[in-house]
């Protein structure tokens, strides 16, 4: 879990607003394969509540916050999302789960590689025997 960690991402702030930008290669090892978002959230719902095998993604919070909890099987972590400035690298072989967005969150998500369902593990015990084999 310790790859798991918070980076900052690359800020440029002005008269006229800040953005913010994250390179391949440069700021992270692996490849942008695929981008989404997820908002409009429910008060009191959860997002996630999965594990991969091999994917690797960034997380961002592009509006509001979040709190995102990792599992390795072993340990566990609580990490708050809460500027766009700041990203939390996701490695594989962790069980996330997302809660306690606030009003108007938005998740980035940059993945690096294609949906694919085969990459999932979608059930916790499926994942603690997975961890244990």
């Amino acid at each position: 879990m310790d790859d798991c960690r918070l980076v900052q991402i690359r800020t440029i702030h002005d008269e006229r607003g800040s953005i913010s930008f994250a390179e391949t290669g440069v700021d992270f090892d692996f490849p942008i394969l695929r981008a989404y978002w997820t908002y409009g959230v429910p008060p009191g719902a959860s997002r996630a509540g999965h594990a991969h095998l091999q994917l690797h993604q960034l997380y961002v919070a592009v509006t509001g916050a979040f709190d995102v909890s990792m599992d390795d099987g072993t340990h566990q972590r609580t990490v708050r999302l809460t500027h766009p400035g700041e990203g939390l690298l996701m490695t594989p072989g962790i069980w996330r789960e997302l809660h306690h967005f606030t009003p108007g969150a938005g998740l980035l998500v940059l993945a690096s590689a294609l949906f694919d369902e085969a990459d999932y593990i979608r059930e916790h015990a499926d994942f603690m025997r997975w961890v244990n084999r």
